[in-house]
Formats: structure tokens, C-alpha cells, sequence
């Protein structure tokens, strides 16, 4: 009798678990998700979402613990074949909307997503969506990151989309965009830090107006981009990684300005001519590619310089200095 006492004591004396309330899934919400997995094909991706299941706790989605509501739908990675479905417009309360990765998602990116006002992440990725880069998303006006990388979108690139009040970034990288850089672009608000244009098919000079923001991160590589790229450094500038490779940028790279926070800069491939700036041995360089430009005179002594091969700095008209054959 005793010992069974001292046992009851013991587990009286645990914690009490806590169980964490939050509303099912709402109804209207539901209705919704299963017209998406029926126009996506019921893929097996989505093989969760059953009745049987309360859909917050289906596969690729996410809810608001207090009203049930769905804030977040990710589906990537599966074999899904079709378009986005317009649907997805009907899910109000959508703060983030992710397709990725999916190579059979064709079609164009429909306007329905106009309907999602609270959206905050718009990623459409690793796809096969083509037509254009809508206007229509910068009525958006809440998106901090948009990503429609890795697709096959055409045609120009939107002015309006400089008129996203929250953007923290973009990326347009590695799809079929032609036409030059818009000039609005140089007034997206303070917030924004990052632009991936690479692998596109992009003419014309960057516009100066850009030279108004503080990036951290520019991707211009494989494009036919001309003119200069001086707007972007400077004393004040926080600029850490450009890569500009694989354009025909032309200016004087020793009347360069380089900003202490420079830890990565690729400008291979162009007409860059002039000689390398002595304040490159004061940066904490990570990459340098200076290779196949109109580069001459020798390459400063110091700093992360002589740690790079000569890959990173051959084929220029006339650079010498270690790494490179010694000066005459």
C-alpha cells in the first residue's frame, strides 16, 4: 500500500504537458485545396490531403494556429505536370506562395494572384512557366521577396514592379528576358539589397538611377549589359558580391572606388581597361575574377591578391606581377 502511494506521489508531482489550442482548418479554405489538387491532377505529392486529416496538418501547407486560416502553401519537388492553378486567388489569407522546382509547371503566371493582397513571399522557380514577367505583380504591394528564377519568361522586364513599396530583392535570373534594365528601378524604397539578372538576354547601359541604392548584392553575368558600373561603389557603398562576367562593360577599373565590405567581385569577360586599384589589398576578398579584359600595369602586392592563380587575372592586355609573369 505504501509503494503504491509513493508511485501516485510521483506522478503527481510531474509537470502537467500543455497542450497547445488552435482552430481546424477552415472550411472555405479547404474547398479550395482540393480544387487545387484537382486541377494539378491529384498528384501523389499531395497524397495528404484527405478528408481524414484536418488540412493544417496536410503536407505543404501552413495555418494560422488561432483562426485556421492558410498562410503559406509550398509545393516543390514533385512530379506535378499542368499550370498554377487560378485558384490559388481564392486562398485570402496567403502570406506565402512557393512553386518550385517542378519541371512539367508550364503556362503563364496567372493574374488570379492579384486576389492574394496579404502575400509577403511570391517564389516561382526551377519551372518551365513562360509569357512574360507580369505588371500585374506590383499590385502586390505587401511582397518582400520575389523570386521567378530559373524559368523561361520572355520579353521585358516590368518598370512597375520598382513600385513594390516592401521589396527586400529580386530575382529574374536565368530565363529568356530581353530589353534593357528599367530606369525605375532606381527607385525601389531603402529596403531593397539584392538584384539577380544573370543568364538573360538584357542590352543597353545599367541605368545610373540604381547607383541610388545600397545594395548588397548585384548578379548582371551573361547578358549583353553595356556602359559602366562605377554607381555601385564607393566609400559608403555595402556592396559585398558582384558579378558582372560575360557582358561588354567598358570604364576605368583604377578610378574605382572599392568599399571595405567588398568580399566578392567577378568581372571576367568584358572591356574593362585601366589597372587594378592598390585598395584591393585592403578587402577581405573571398573570389576575385578579373581575367579576359583590357587590364594593364601590376598587380598590387598584399592583402588576398597573390592568393588567387592566374586564372583570375590572365588574358588582359598588359597586367603582370605575380601571380602573372613579372613586370619588364
Amino acid at each position: 500500500m505504501k509503494s503504491i502511494l509513493i508511485i501516485a506521489i510521483f506522478f503527481l508531482s510531474l509537470p502537467t504537458p500543455s497542450f497547445s489550442l488552435s482552430q481546424p482548418c477552415n472550411k472555405n479554405d479547404e474547398k479550395v485545396l482540393f480544387q487545387i489538387k484537382k486541377s494539378l491532377g491529384n498528384p501523389y505529392l499531395l497524397a495528404s490531403w484527405q478528408k481524414t486529416f484536418d488540412c493544417c496538418h496536410w503536407y505543404s501547407v501552413k495555418c494560422n494556429k488561432t483562426t485556421g486560416r492558410i498562410i503559406a502553401l509550398t509545393i516543390s519537388s514533385g512530379n506535378i505536370s499542368g499550370q498554377i492553378p487560378h485558384e490559388v486567388g481564392d486562398l485570402p489569407y496567403l502570406k506565402s506562395l512557393e512553386f518550385r522546382k517542378l519541371a512539367n509547371l508550364t503556362g503563364e503566371i496567372p493574374s488570379a494572384i492579384t486576389k492574394l493582397t496579404q502575400l509577403t513571399i511570391l517564389r516561382l522557380s526551377w519551372t518551365n512557366l513562360s509569357g512574360p514577367v507580369p505588371s500585374f505583380i506590383s499590385q502586390l504591394t505587401n511582397l518582400f521577396d520575389l523570386d521567378l528564377s530559373f524559368n523561361d519568361l520572355t520579353g521585358s522586364i516590368p518598370p512597375e514592379l520598382a513600385t513594390l513599396p516592401n521589396l527586400a530583392g529580386l530575382r529574374l535570373d536565368r530565363n529568356k528576358l530581353t530589353g534593357v534594365i528599367p530606369e525605375s528601378f532606381g527607385r525601389f524604397s531603402g529596403n531593397f539589397q539584392y538584384l539577380y539578372l544573370s543568364h538573360n538576354q538584357l542590352t543597353g547601359d545599367v541605368p545610373r538611377s540604381l547607383g541610388y541604392l545600397n545594395f548588397t548584392l548585384i548578379d548582371f553575368s551573361r547578358n549583353q549589359l553595356t556602359g559602366d558600373l562605377s554607381m555601385f561603389f564607393g566609400a559608403n557603398k555595402t556592396i559585398q558580391i558582384v558579378d558582372s562576367s560575360r557582358n561588354g562593360f567598358q570604364f576605368n577599373l583604377s578610378e574605382m572606388e572599392l568599399p571595405a565590405s567588398l568580399t566578392s567581385l567577378d568581372l571576367n569577360h568584358n572591356k574593362i581597361y585601366g589597372s587594378l586599384p592598390a585598395t584591393l589589398t585592403g578587402l577581405n576578398l573571398q573570389y576575385l575574377n578579373v581575367s579576359y579584359n583590357r587590364l594593364c600595369g601590376k598587380i598590387p602586392q598584399g592583402g588576398d591578391l597573390q592568393t588567387f592563380d592566374n586564372t583570375s587575372y590572365f588574358h588582359n592586355r598588359c597586367l603582370c606581377g605575380l601571380p602573372l609573369q613579372a613586370c619588364t
